[in-house]
């Protein structure tokens, strides 16, 4: 993984100028960036290139933007996706998020915005050698590098959005944690903090983690935000 500057970019965006416009920006700032027009196009770069960072737009000639994310995410669970989008309602984010996109940018965007976004993107997508490979909360444990989690012996099926949350959760443990600290860290600065996405992604977490167990891990503090814990 690249994290700077020459990372190798696909942008899949139907749309000539507005593909033209993000990869001329782009370029400027030492990235390389590969154009798809299509999502049939998007697909096979994808298969023959290896890419420190997808931006995908959601509204493709042939494929949904959404399908390809699934495809690209199914491959490859850790490469970052940026969606683009005129969809901007929380429904639509949850869709793209359940999708495997790592952030969501609405159209009109200013291209500042974008590439502030990308370098979040590719920054903490690149390892930390010093990092531990498994975490653990008591009976809980997340393993970083099969991105796997594990409760009492069971493994979790976890989305990708599911899984940076509760890494999160679990390097925080004990402490308390924001919904602005959540957007920051798990989503980016630009995420929106006035949907309820976060709330609903908390909602996802306790099913898959606490529901079968008789100890609770998850705790909401009305007014502060989260903490993972187990007492």
């Amino acid at each position: 993984m690249t994290p700077g500057p020459n990372a190798h970019l696909l942008v899949v965006e139907d749309e000539p100028k507005v593909a033209t416009f993000i990869k001329k920006g782009l370029q400027t700032q030492a990235y390389t960036v590969d154009v798809a027009l299509t999502g049939e196009e998007g697909k096979n770069r994808f298969d023959t290139t290896r890419y420190d960072l997808i931006i995908l737009d959601v509204n493709l000639p042939d494929w949904s933007g959404l399908d390809l994310a699934e495809y690209i995410r199914g491959q490859h669970s850790r490469l970052p996706i940026l969606m683009l989008t005129a969809l901007d309602t929380t429904a639509d984010k949850l869709l793209g998020f359940e999708a495997g996109a790592d952030d969501y940018l609405a159209k009109p965007f200013d291209f500042m915005e974008l590439l502030a976004r990308v370098k979040a993107l590719l920054r903490r997508s690149a390892p930390a050698e010093e990092a531990a490979e498994t975490l653990h909360v008591a009976d809980l444990e997340l393993n970083l590098h099969q991105r796997l989690a594990r409760r009492r012996g069971q493994t979790i099926e976890l989305t990708a959005r599911e899984f940076a949350l509760l890494e999160y959760l679990m390097r925080n443990a004990g402490r308390v944690v924001s919904r602005v600290d959540i957007a920051e860290q798990v989503w980016d600065t630009g995420f929106d903090t006035g949907t309820n996405v976060i709330d609903v992604y908390i909602s996802y977490l306790r099913a898959k983690i606490d529901k079968d167990s008789p100890v609770k891990l998850i705790h909401t503090l009305i007014g502060m935000g989260y903490v993972l814990k187990e007492k």
